[in-house]
């Protein structure tokens, strides 16, 4: 991916990525891009080489390798924390507000999709902490759909309706919050999130990120401000891309690339004959 990212006519930045420098060799938050040139514009990326590394170890579905693309300081720097997400896919945009409880959410989501309740699926990881989602929802009779990592492919399925899901409610990462902003900015979704600090030293480190407003709840224009593009590459299958699948030749991989200002989503298919790929 930094090879890639190389030969590229831009002037780019790394603004969510692979952690500070002293932790990552490459690909790290601050590091620089592109050919660079006095003339190429500049853009920030927010990515991640490998989302649902657990889900890649365990051979399990909907691991993704991804990108979000947007010009200069349009992402939020999102310090690593927790965030706490509501996605919710074109159907419900301006329908949702931050402080409704669960039931109210569940409510005007499966109104605004023409469900009853008990027809609406909600995605959540399995974690302790959404313990009382998991308890509201089965209470108001809702369907769940627990996945054991991978929320960002979580918050994307939202908006597809192949997916079968409506909703996604509960705490992740906070970077994996900014790309999946990106994302369903592209396809006409709705993301809210607010940044969970687990002590002050996170907040320190924000801080200098540029956070000022700890409170802050952030709306998918405060994530991904103005246009943004948006790309994966699925590793292993899932519900809307198919993983590498290794072949006599090499292999084939499905990707997706979306853009924000013209809705425009691209599959691409490729077939990959490693005799031929440089070293």
């Amino acid at each position: 991916m930094r090879k890639a990212m190389d030969v590229l006519d831009v002037y780019g930045t790394v603004v969510i990525g692979e952690g500070e420098r002293d932790e990552a060799p490459m690909l790290y938050i601050g590091e620089e891009f592109g050919m660079r040139g006095k003339e190429s514009p500049k853009v920030d990326v927010a990515l991640d080489p490998l989302e649902g590394t657990n889900l890649v170890a365990l051979g399990h579905s909907n691991a993704i390798s991804v990108m979000a693309v947007g010009e200069n300081d349009h992402f939020l720097h999102a310090p690593d924390t927790y965030m706490n997400k509501i996605a919710v896919g074109p159907e419900c945009v301006g329908k949702i507000k931050w402080g409704m409880s669960t039931s109210e959410i569940i409510n005007t989501v499966a109104k605004a999709k023409g469900k009853t309740v008990d027809e609406t699926t909600v995605i959540v990881l399995d974690r302790d902490r959404h313990k009382g989602i998991i308890e509201e929802l089965r209470s108001i009779g809702a369907r769940i759909r627990l996945i054991s990592d991978g929320d960002l492919s979580a918050a994307i399925s939202t908006c597809n309706p192949e997916t079968g899901i409506d909703l996604l409610l509960g705490t992740g990462g906070a970077p994996e919050g900014v790309i999946s902003a990106a994302a369903l900015k592209c396809l006409g979704g709705e993301f809210f999130g607010k940044l969970m600090w687990r002590n002050e030293e996170e907040k320190a480190r924000a801080k200098k990120m540029g956070v000022t407003d700890f409170e802050k709840i952030y709306s998918i224009e405060d994530l991904a401000r103005g246009e943004v593009m948006f790309c994966a590459t699925g590793v292993t299958d899932g519900s809307w891309l198919r993983g590498v699948h290794f072949t006599s030749f090499g292999c084939t991989t499905h990707s997706i690339v979306m853009r924000s200002k013209t809705g425009t989503i691209r599959e691409i298919q490729t077939k990959h004959v490693f005799a031929k790929k440089k070293k």
